[in-house]
């Protein structure tokens, strides 16, 4: 490949080489213009077009385009000249995930927090019919806050990679890390094989080697064929149940994401990051912790402010909340899909009650935050955690109130199914109208929707 240019096209500044492949080189970048980190990754064309591999490089662009998540590595850009490729991508300071258990295993909270972000991105992907096939510390990045980022989407596949039969049928991925249907090429689930190699990392996490070697390849395939592996003395009996439900041969009985999120071992470490949080915030603004009073219980609404007086609004801030008054059409997108709105002609009591009632029927805790605030969160982990939002009333006048629902933490996605499906058909007898229905740009209706909609969605960072 041609020495690299200095400059990418008046926009970046390429700096010294990060790694390199067969076909590709990456380098440290720089925006000229806003001065960000950037990785380069620079594709020779000719090479890449001799092996017939230039549909790999257009499938990969589109997979990064759909894969729009705080754990996968970001794609900012493509550019191209006569001779190269260039994937302008987010840069992981941190480096490989490999550099640290080269080093040897790691802490059990470290390892789980990894695996828990490796999940959550990898559920991510399977939602928008992605499947990596090449997953592997090599492959797992580190940003400058030690988060997993998810990179390499060079081998992996959309639905429309699929047979008749509705399998995946290329054999790829690495060795040590492939599910043992890759390697037998009778087809293969690409859900299923991910969440196989998703177990050889864990299990690699937690012992610092592989489940899976030895010096002869063939004895090697042999060893994943049959799932066997030892798992060393110090591991927890709820990490060996979950790794031989991980690395189950038989990819029918092989666990789901969904199971792996309700293991005994997912869920403790579930646990001991809402207590690290909750001492980070009493350590630091000892002040909040205490004005959030009691913990959730039961779908009931716990102490916090003892009035329940809603914030009042007057008729200007009813118009400035209407996306067709909203100024903020003028700095980016007209509506939010992370918020709803809507009007009741009932007390602020009644809705207050209503709430109580529907969070309890959806096994939704909720928690008055100060008056007229309330914090409603989902029991059990989403894509991107809990899914938790602020429900706030405002009074218009005594018997005219406002409700607006804004999501805090979650999908986005899971948000607005939650709100059509289950709180609107819920509070349909407090309800005078939603917003929406007056203006669907505050939130278009899932059925209207389309499906490339759905997936160009960029999430916000956890």
């Amino acid at each position: 490949m041609e020495n690299k240019p200095s400059v990418l096209t008046d926009k970046y500044e390429v700096g010294r080489l990060l790694g390199q492949g067969t076909f590709a080189k990456v380098y440290y970048g720089r925006s000229v213009h806003t001065n960000q980190s950037v990785a380069i990754k620079m594709i020779d064309k000719d090479k890449v077009m001799k092996v017939g591999l230039m549909e790999q490089i257009k499938r990969e662009i589109s997979v990064m385009r759909i894969a729009k998540h705080p754990n996968v590595v970001e794609l900012y850009e493509v550019m191209a000249t006569k001779t190269r490729i260039y994937f302008v991508m987010e840069y992981c300071k941190g480096g490989e995930l490999f550099n640290k258990v080269a080093k040897g295993k790691l802490r059990d909270d470290v390892a789980w927090k990894y695996f828990h972000q490796l999940i959550n991105a990898v559920d991510f992907c399977h939602s928008r019919q992605v499947y990596h096939r090449d997953i592997k510390p090599e492959n797992l990045l580190l940003d400058d806050n030690e988060n997993l980022k998810v990179s390499d989407f060079g081998l992996s596949a959309l639905a429309d990679c699929k047979r008749q039969d509705g399998l995946l049928h290329t054999t790829c991925g690495t060795p040590a890390y492939v599910a043992p249907e890759v390697i037998n090429r009778k087809g293969y689930d690409g859900t299923k094989a991910d969440i196989w190699s998703c177990g050889v990392v864990l299990f690699v996490l937690l012992a610092g080697y592989l489940p899976f070697h030895d010096s002869n390849l063939m004895e090697m395939y042999r060893k994943i064929g049959k799932g066997d592996f030892k798992a060393p003395s110090w591991f927890a009996p709820e990490v060996r149940r979950l790794l031989c439900k991980m690395l189950d041969p038989n990819p029918e009985t092989r666990i789901t994401i969904a199971k792996i999120r309700e293991s005994s071992w997912f869920r403790k470490g579930l646990h001991m990051k809402q207590k690290k949080m909750e001492k980070r915030v009493r350590e630091t603004n000892p002040l909040e912790a205490s004005a959030a009073g009691p913990s959730e219980n039961g779908g009931r609404v716990t102490e916090g402010n003892n009035t329940d007086q809603p914030t009042s609004i007057n008729a200007f801030d009813i118009i400035a909340s209407s996306a067709g008054f909203d100024l903020t059409g003028l700095f980016g997108d007209v509506y939010d899909k992370r918020e709803s709105r809507f009007t009741s002609q009932k007390p602020a009591s009644v809705i207050i009650s209503k709430l109580e009632e529907v969070a309890q029927r959806l096994k939704l805790s909720i928690r008055k935050r100060e008056a007229g605030l309330f914090k409603l969160e989902t029991s059990k982990e989403g894509r991107k955690g809990k899914l938790s939002m602020d429900a706030e009333i405002f009074q218009v006048t005594p018997t005219f109130h406002m409700v607006e629902m804004k999501k805090s933490n979650g999908d986005t996605l899971e948000y607005q199914k939650l709100v059509k499906e289950d709180l609107r058909p819920a509070l349909a007898d407090i309800v005078w109208v939603w917003q929406s229905d007056k203006d669907e740009q505050l939130i278009p209706d899932s059925n209207q929707e389309t499906e490339q909609q759905q997936q160009q969605e960029e999430e916000e960072p956890l």
